[in-house]
């Protein structure tokens, strides 16, 4: 198991939270409108990432590669964050986070989950009890932000989380694909919402946000990409 030490938001304080994590999924396709889904890949297979059998999906991530550091590094240039939400289960407890499955596009349209494994999971060091904002998860942003050649911060996506899978629709789903039906310890990335650019961006920068309207907190962080090129070939 790893041990993971967090900030919890709870009922206007903070306090600190441990969570034991023994598996991590990268969920994908989870949007709850699935002919839009289905638009969205044929998009993607434009830019030669290959279909799925079927949707929505779930990949097994190795559990080191779950990030919360403020630059990861990577060995291509055709790399890109996807603002998701998180699930961590712990028991009878839910916690929600904010990240990104950064991923390898190059790879990608060789094998989705080997492009996966290469980059890092990256999220925030801070979390909601799922319970104390249920009510309102439909109304919830996700939005995430690139910056272009300028330097300048962009809106590269934004969605309410209506949009998407609700949490007990997605743990249902991972549940069923798990032999053990067991999610205690499990941390669950949603998969992400459609890019407003209308092509991935390959940033040096990227920031995810979950914004919560009605009391305006926010879980949010940002993170740099190098790319390892120190060396000459």
């Amino acid at each position: 198991m790893k041990t993971m030490q967090f900030c919890l938001q709870t009922n206007g304080r903070e306090e600190e939270f441990h969570f034991e994590m023994r598996r991590m999924v990268n969920a994908g396709y989870t949007g709850r409108d699935q002919e839009k889904v289905r638009n969205h890949i044929e998009e993607l297979k434009k830019e030669g990432v290959p279909a799925p059998e079927s949707t929505p999906t779930a990949y097994g991530m190795i559990t080191q590669l779950l990030y919360f550091e403020d630059e990861i590094e990577v060995v291509s240039e055709r790399t890109s964050g996807e603002a998701e939400y998180i699930l961590l289960c712990s028991g009878e407890e839910v916690y929600v986070g904010v990240g990104s499955d950064h991923t390898d596009r190059e790879l990608e349209s060789v094998s989705i989950i080997k492009s996966k494994q290469v980059c890092p999971n990256i999220m925030s060091d801070r979390l909601w009890r799922l319970k104390e904002i249920r009510k309102d998860w439909d109304e919830i942003i996700l939005r995430g932000w690139v910056k272009n050649e300028e330097g300048e911060r962009v809106l590269y996506q934004e969605a309410l989380l209506s949009a998407m899978m609700t949490p007990e629709d997605l743990m249902g789903f991972v549940k069923n694909r798990l032999d053990d039906k067991n999610l205690n310890g499990m941390v669950i990335f949603s998969g992400t919402i459609p890019i407003l650019t209308g092509k991935f961006v390959y940033s040096s920068y990227f920031e995810a946000e979950l914004f919560h309207p009605r009391s305006e907190r926010q879980l949010n962080f940002s993170y740099q990409v190098r790319v390892l090129d120190y060396l000459r070939g």
